[in-house]
Formats: structure tokens, sequence, C-alpha cells
């Protein structure tokens, strides 16, 4: 046996909701877009070219021959 419950009405306003809802999407969706792509953090320009002077001067004791 099924059961029937009641629903509510349909709420004239809920379109105005829906529409808000949407226009809200898009503009999060532009705002991430734009973050992404105009983004000035650009970590290629920054990358280290090799061991740097502290690795070098905790490393150079390893690398002396003892005599």
């Amino acid at each position: 046996m099924a059961l029937v419950t009641p629903t509510a009405p349909p709420n004239p306003d809920s379109h105005l909701d829906d529409n808000v809802r949407l226009i809200d999407e898009i503009r999060d969706f532009w705002r991430q877009f734009f973050v992404a792509a105009f983004n000035p953090y650009q970590p290629e320009r920054h990358y280290m070219r090799g061991p740097g002077p502290a690795w070098r001067a905790k490393h150079d004791n390893e690398t002396e021959t003892p005599e």
C-alpha cells in the first residue's frame, strides 16, 4: 500500500531563490576562474637550480677524504 503525504504548495518566490542561487554559482565560478588564471605566484620562476650554500656547508665535511 502506498502512502500519500501532503506536500507544501509551490512557493511563488521559489523561482527568485533559484535565480539568486544560479547567479551566486556563476559569480563564484568566475571568481575562482580569475584567481586561478591570473594568479601572480609562478613557482617555476623560483625553482632551485641546485644545492644552496646551507647544503654545501653541511655536506662539505662528508666529501673530504681523511689523510
